[in-house]
């Protein structure tokens, strides 16, 4: 491979061969164009889901699978459901490849008719009450594109299979009638290789032999939803925790990763999770059996498939020793599947469009767990940086939604995940359970999960129920903050007079102007804070009344040295400092020794760099300064990622070039300061490998490649190192190529093919860019995980004038990614396509395509603006 940058005559070749593939358009439009029956058109559509839910009740499957070949799996599913009574034509779903031997109550059922995955059951072979369907059928084995997935080990060529079918993939594997609120009770029954273990849902009822493979039989569930059935199959290694009087819990990893695997710690935190919700919701661990499995490849973080939780191996298991927060990531994901058990498996969201109710409630609940198990992991300047920050950030942008997402039809779904839901949620269901408080809060939810417990609700059974128990009306807490999109930017009006308060003022208005919004106050209850130097700081409650919130009890109180707004972090908004307050916080923010108020601090002043009201050089400044006294973790890792972004993002070329040399020297001595410890140290280097382009720096990345240099007394091991390669690479440093060949040969590590291909992708070369760009679509091989982690080393910092020419054509394949991958490539894709570009040129060509595609739908739409506003934001402060 060949480092050289690219010459004009790459970039030419460059867009000439992204230009060149084919165009995929926008279907709405081709497929709209086809009148198709709205019951048996393309996807679950909201008429079908409505008029089955009326029509059937009391379903089961018995799902009969053999997973013995490598490219299919042939089956046999036997459906029982009660009908009522003159109801009519039932619609089944199947998308498989093959579908034969369909029969309803014993009568022939042909299956030849089956249109955009649907095959009508004619009344005829109904009956009223008892019914039974039948059928044999086939459905693909993929490394991506499938339901169920394959991945061979690198390391040692053995075999693991995975289904994943959230949130309209049942019908892809097996006959269903595919929506949530037509829970089920499902029996496994899979035929897999000798060797190979299984894992589904319920427990295993029995292992027979039957010829060179095993026959395991799983006893039946309790209703759950259809997207929540879930087997894994191969020569898994498990690890079991069966404490007296408890339930056990098995831990499942791939055979080759097994001595990598903490498997004690994780099944010790699954199993404090387990415990904490079910004493705080006063509710038993709901399901007959809780195993979890490391998949490799996973595209998600986790699911919280009933009784078989698949977490993402990649994050599970670390390579070198992990930070704080990794390991703080790691356990919040922990507690945000085991809390799906409740809410999201024993309670189910009607429909996805109150998808917010299931991850908003674990998220939030995660941090809740992990606040009361790890009271000293700072769990709420976690929330903060993690959960909160990303929420105002996407829903100040035109492309933001209401929690409650209007779905039509299903397949839309896996549209609706994203900051809306996962983030906003949680920091939405923080305020309410501030607002109404903690007493009324718990019973309300104990009341809501006893009320749908196996079986469907929506937000308004949510707000209800909480309602109820609290005593307090949620109607305008609902109608602003679960149907309205947006959030309210709240300022400070501060009066002072001889030295003291005469009057605080909090004023609110929309952040963004938004069509459609029905305008008026979001109710809110916030803390406020006044901060002093000479005596104790001041916090006093207040409650919005309609747009303002008065706080009367600071009159009189000596003038402080600033105002914080949203103290404790219970508020949901953009709070935004007064002038006072910004230069307090420039000047003493090191100071603060509260880890929570002083992250929300770092925080304001981001915000006002994003405000264009503080350069982003004299953000810089200030980071520099404070940056060798921080201590924690956490912040460290967040002020040091917001200036990265303002010497690599905000600052063009010609502001940064002078910071540059400070930034690299104050990132080296973080890293050689034995008094501080390893967490802190691995971030700075994690840092200095992102931003390095000074020999300073790439000096020192080489010596830890060579071994020459250390990182707190130890060699630097995996994935650091091919993250250093990866930085040689992307800047086009001479050596790239033999550090990258280098590299291949010394890795012999199960992630080293993965961790290759992300290297490579961030080649300057046009040749390279185009191959990438022309497999991420054409080669079926290539696993969906490894392609979503690529595409920030194809779309790099310092590369936006060679990549700016794939923008288009990036934009022109969204449908084709929005109906062939899973839910979050598509936001993954536009985010590093649009992120990584910072010029005006860029922005129009962002602005063309929208202006263009009228009729793009909603949800696609959304998620370009997103990032289309926060380059448009880059754009702006470059400019200042």
């Amino acid at each position: 491979m060949d480092p050289d940058t690219p010459r004009e005559a790459d970039r030419r070749a460059l867009l000439k061969g992204a230009l060149a593939l084919p165009a995929i358009g926008w279907p709405g439009m081709a497929q709209a164009a086809v009148a198709a029956d709205p019951l048996t058109g393309p996807g679950i559509s909201l008429a079908l889901a409505r008029r089955r839910a009326a029509q059937i009740a009391r379903v089961r499957y018995a799902i009969s699978l053999d997973v013995t070949a490598a490219d299919r799996a042939v089956g046999s599913v036997v459906i029982r459901f009660d009908r009522v009574r003159d109801s009519g034509d039932l619609v089944l779903d199947f998308r498989g490849t093959m579908l034969t031997g369909l029969e309803a109550n014993g009568v022939a059922v042909p299956a030849t008719a089956r249109r955009y995955g649907h095959l009508v059951l004619p009344a005829r072979v109904l009956k009223t009450g008892a019914n039974t369907v039948s059928a044999r059928f086939e459905t693909p084995i993929a490394s991506a594109g499938a339901a169920i997935i394959r991945f061979k080990d690198p390391a040692d060529g053995r075999t693991y299979l995975y289904t994943l079918l959230v949130p309209s993939d049942a019908n892809l594997l097996f006959p269903c009638f595919d929506q949530p609120d037509l829970k089920a009770r499902i029996r496994w029954d899979v035929v897999a290789p000798d060797g190979w273990t299984v894992i589904a849902n319920g427990p295993v009822a029995a292992k027979t032999p039957t010829g060179a493979a095993t026959r395991w039989r799983f006893a039946e569930t309790v209703p759950i939803s259809t997207y929540l059935a879930a087997f894994a199959a191969g020569p898994w290694v498990g690890t079991t925790s069966a404490p007296a009087g408890e339930q056990p819990i098995t831990l499942y990893a791939r055979h080759s990763r097994t001595a990598e695997v903490d498997a004690e710690t994780q099944l010790a935190t699954n199993r404090a999770a387990v415990r904490w919700l079910a004493d705080w919701f006063g509710i038993a661990f709901p399901f007959a059996k809780l195993d979890l499995v490391l998949a490799p490849a996973f595209p998600f973080g986790g699911m919280e498939h009933v009784g078989a939780v698949f977490y993402n191996e990649d994050r599970f298991v670390f390579r070198e020793p992990p930070t704080l927060p990794q390991r703080l990531a790691r356990d919040q994901t922990i507690y945000h599947e085991i809390s799906h058990q409740w809410f999201g498996d024993l309670v189910t969201m009607r429909r996805f469009d109150d998808l917010w109710l299931k991850e908003g409630f674990s998220t939030f609940m995660a941090a809740r767990i992990q606040a009361d198990l790890q009271p000293d992991s700072n769990a709420w300047t976690t929330f903060l940086l993690s959960i909160k920050t990303p929420a105002y950030r996407a829903d100040a942008t035109s492309g933001t939604a209401p929690l409650w997402q209007s779905l039509d039809n299903l397949d839309a779904a896996k549209s609706n995940y994203g900051p809306i839901v996962y983030n906003k949620a949680p920091a939405v269901i923080k305020q309410l359970a501030f607002f109404v408080g903690e007493d009324g809060f718990r019973r309300g939810l104990h009341l809501f999960l006893t009320r749908h417990g196996y079986a469907n609700a929506t937000w308004q059974d949510l707000l209800g129920a909480v309602g109820e128990a609290s005593g307090i009306d949620l109607g305008a807490f609902g109608r602003n903050y679960v149907l309205r999109a947006g959030l309210p930017r709240i300022e400070t009006a501060l009066t002072l007079a001889q030295g003291r308060i005469e009057a605080l003022v909090l004023k609110q208005r929309p952040e963004s102007r938004l069509p459609g919004d029905p305008g008026g106050a979001w109710p809110m209850k916030v803390r406020v804070r006044l901060g002093y130097h000479d005596r104790d700081d001041v916090v006093l409650d207040a409650r919005f009344e309609g747009a303002v919130a008065t706080v009367d009890k600071a009159a009189g109180l000596p003038a402080p040295d600033y105002v914080w707004a949203n103290d404790d972090d219970q508020g949901y908004g953009l709070f935004m400092p007064d002038d006072r307050t910004v230069a307090w916080i420039a000047a003493r923010v090191g100071s603060v020794t509260d880890s929570l108020l002083r992250a929300m601090l770092w925080s304001a002043l981001w915000d006002v760099v994003r405000d264009r009201r503080l350069p982003p050089e004299r953000y810089l400044a200030v980071l520099l300064r404070e940056l060798p006294a921080e201590r924690d973790e956490q912040i460290s890792r967040a002020i040091l990622s917001r200036g990265a972004a303002a010497l690599d993002v905000y600052l063009t070329e010609a502001r940064g070039a002078g910071l540059r040399a400070g930034w690299e020297t104050a990132l080296l001595a973080r890293i050689d300061d034995a008094a501080i410890g390893y967490g802190l140290r691995k971030d700075a280097l994690d840092r200095l490998i992102a931003t390095a382009r000074t020999p300073l720096a790439l000096d020192r990345l080489r010596a830890l490649l060579d071994g020459r240099a250390r990182l707190a007394g130890e060699l630097i091991r995996q994935p650091t190192r091919w993250a250093i390669v990866r930085r040689l690479i992307t800047i086009g440093a001479p050596d790239a190529g033999t550090r990258f060949t280098a590299e291949r040969a010394r890795d012999s590590s199960t992630e080293a093919a993965k961790d290759a291909f992300v290297a490579e992708a961030a080649s300057p070369r046009a040749a390279v860019k185009t191959a990438y760009f022309k497999r991420y679509f054409d080669d079926a091989a290539l696993n969906e995980a490894w392609a979503s982690e690529s595409l920030g080393a194809f779309n790099a910092d310092g590369q936006a004038a060679l990549t700016i020419g794939f923008l288009r054509p990036a934009l022109d394949r969204l449908l084709w990614i929005r109906q062939n991958r899973r839910i979050f490539f598509l936001p993954a894709w536009i985010d590093a396509f649009i992120g990584g570009q910072v010029s005006p040129e860029a922005l129009r060509i962002v602005d063309d395509f929208l202006g263009e595609q009228r009729s793009l739908p909603i949800d696609v739409r959304r998620k370009i603006l997103l990032a289309r506003d926060e380059l448009a934001r880059t754009v702006a402060i470059r400019k200042t």
